[in-house]
């Protein structure tokens, strides 16, 4: 969530009508941080034509079943009269409009706020905003609690933890683990269950993630995704910025990612999978990794950490 991003969804939050943040309990800096990371509020939605992206999907065979599904659904969108096939644009993955919906979430969620009779998460802000609105609700959306907040862990905390099972506020809280910005959660908010995040290991900030974290990942099961969204929405109420410094790491290519699990995987810590994608398996793996060879295990892998694996593994 950088300062231009904020700066930018401050200047935007007041187009959330007052009466989506209403219905559905998702306050408007919230829905404002989704509409920035989804489509830079409205300003890059994808040009492809939907119907063939998803048909190309479909015969990559890969997630054949899913993409015939959405296909399905992207036909029957034109076929009922709610959108033009010249006007149903998305991105490669079929991902459509201001809010990025696939189709079966356009026909389950898509919210017609302004009443004209279509549902335009293209061109009309307020549709596209309730129906943000309607999908965060519909996972669960916890109304009146925070996301999450930044927290300090003590010395000797055990990061074997992170990202592992929820516990309420009582627990981290035993365990040393304090608010960065002091002070404590809600009592509602304290009585449910929250993990710890490390998105950058021991020496980036940490985070208390909560229930409505995990609904935001409901749009996109992404922990940099959420917390993207989180931070922006904390930026636009103007609470104070980060403690902690995120570490400036060069990004990790490709097939350090691949050649990371594969090593793992080879290693006897199964990472689910070996797809580039560093998502909560191969955190986990590597966490079991580095408690199996006595090292600080924050699940954070580094470039030189990559390389070090693939060495071991080979």
């Amino acid at each position: 969530a950088t300062a231009v991003r904020i700066a930018q969804a401050k200047q935007r939050v007041d187009r959330v009508p007052w009466s989506v943040v209403q219905r559905y309990g998702v306050p408007s800096e919230i829905l404002v941080g989704v509409w920035a990371q989804e489509s830079a509020f409205g300003q890059v939605q994808g040009d492809y034509d939907v119907i063939r992206s998803l048909a190309t999907l479909a015969y990559d065979g890969r997630r054949r079943e899913w993409a015939e599904g959405q296909l399905k659904n992207a036909l029957d969108i034109v076929i009922d009269g709610r959108r033009s096939r010249a006007g149903l644009k998305g991105s490669w993955a079929g991902a459509m409009g201001q809010t990025q919906f696939m189709p079966d979430s356009y026909l389950r969620l898509g919210v017609d706020q302004d009443g004209d009779g279509k549902v335009d998460i293209w061109s009309t802000d307020a549709d596209a905003l309730a129906s943000a609105a309607n999908l965060l609700a519909t996972e669960g959306w916890k109304r009146g609690q925070a996301w999450g907040y930044e927290v300090i862990l003590p010395a000797g905390f055990d990061y074997a933890e992170a990202e592992g099972p929820k516990h309420p506020w009582s627990y981290w809280a035993a365990r040393g683990v304090r608010l960065a910005q002091g002070g404590a959660p809600t009592s509602d908010e304290a009585a449910e269950g929250a993990a710890v995040l490390l998105p950058q290991g021991a020496r980036g900030p940490a985070f208390l993630a909560l229930p409505n974290h995990y609904v935001i990942r409901k749009y996109n099961n992404s922990v940099s995704y959420a917390l993207a969204i989180g931070l922006t929405a904390d930026g636009v109420m103007g609470k104070p910025a980060l403690v902690g410094t995120w570490p400036n790491d060069a990004p990790l290519s490709r097939d350090q990612r691949i050649g990371a699990q594969s090593a793992l995987t080879r290693l006897g810590f199964d990472t689910g999978g070996v797809d580039g994608v560093i998502g909560a398996n191969t955190r986990a793996a590597l966490r079991r990794w580095q408690v199996a060879n006595g090292r600080l295990a924050d699940g954070y892998l580094t470039a030189d950490l990559a390389d070090e694996l693939a060495r071991i593994a080979n």
